[in-house]
């Protein structure tokens, strides 16, 4: 089956340039319009990208009861192993993992060998990187001073696959979502390609190419939410169109460890009235759970609702 829909690169911001207005402009207008974007120059290495995606299989491929073994106290952020939904889908995840001894948890859990333990530990340092430099351009763009408060929000890191057949070519292997968090960044897989996104303006979706050695940036709810409407949160799927195994890694970046995410007062005047009721972080992800919204559960914070 072909993808009969459009296949187009989606805007590629150079993170090299964005210092330039130019950049900047095209950075913030694609967060707009698409939520997302394709980023290049992000400064992970191209080696080191192709030997995570390597140690993430190898995650992968280990038997049910050992990948079981991944968890978190909180619950529903650990092992995802394929269900009634998504037949094809499984996912390993390391919860805050930038919060001391978090990595070092999932390894053992996973009696991950010394190599793996140093590729996931660089990969995990570098990609928490390219999170919080994307954070606080997207915050100068929206014309706030650069600050360093992203650096203590907790994120995730997901290693995802994809285990396609070429039965079930045609078919999807995730259903249409938005990101819960803040922003999420993205290696997807530079072989097998699926991922879809809606244009925020048409509603169609668009086929997204892969591009080796570049990240996708996704904007979440809680980033809608934070810039008080005028940051589109992306929505996306990913369709099977090869018979091949497909690998991906994320990075999710959700709000604040306490408090709420609410628009900054520099975001609000007469002409922008706040949209949002501020929320905590993981009271909205309890949100959207409760109203089964794979979609987000945005317009539920409305104020004028």
């Amino acid at each position: 089956m072909g993808r009969g829909i459009e296949s187009v690169f989606i805007p590629v911001v150079d993170m090299n340039k964005i210092k330039f207005p130019g950049e900047m402009e095209k950075m913030m207008g694609a967060c707009m319009e698409w939520g997302c974007f394709r980023l290049i120059n992000h400064g992970i290495p191209a080696p080191l990208m192709r030997e995570m995606k390597a140690v993430s299989r190898s995650f992968l491929d280990l038997p049910m009861d050992v990948k079981e073994r991944n968890f978190n106290p909180i619950g529903r952020r650990g092992y995802t192993a394929p269900h009634q939904v998504t037949p094809v889908f499984e996912a390993l995840a390391c919860h805050d993992m930038a919060a001391p001894g978090a990595l070092q948890d999932f390894f053992d859990q996973l009696a991950a060998s010394p190599r793996q333990r140093e590729v996931m530990s660089e990969y995990s340092e570098a990609i928490h990187d390219v999170s919080n430099m994307v954070a606080r351009k997207l915050a100068q763009g929206l014309g706030l001073k650069e600050n360093d408060i992203f650096s203590e929000w907790p994120c995730l890191l997901k290693m995802n696959k994809y285990n396609y057949t070429r039965e079930y070519i045609g078919s999807t292997g995730v259903y249409l979502h938005t990101d819960p968090g803040f922003i999420t960044v993205l290696q997807d897989d530079e072989l097998v390609g699926g991922l879809e996104v809606v244009h925020r303006e048409t509603g169609q979706y668009v086929y997204v190419d892969p591009l080796p050695d570049s990240l996708i940036i996704n904007l979440g709810d809680l980033a809608a939410i934070w810039s008080n409407g005028r940051l589109w949160n992306a929505r996306h799927r990913v369709q099977c169109y090869e018979g091949k195994v497909r690998i991906s890694i994320v990075l999710f970046m959700f709000g604040a460890k306490e408090g709420e995410v609410s628009a900054p007062e520099e975001f609000v005047d007469s002409e922008h009235p706040r949209l949002y009721k501020p929320i905590n972080a993981d009271e909205y992800w309890s949100l959207r759970i409760a109203n089964r919204s794979s979609t987000g559960a945005v317009d539920l914070l409305r104020l004028d609702n």
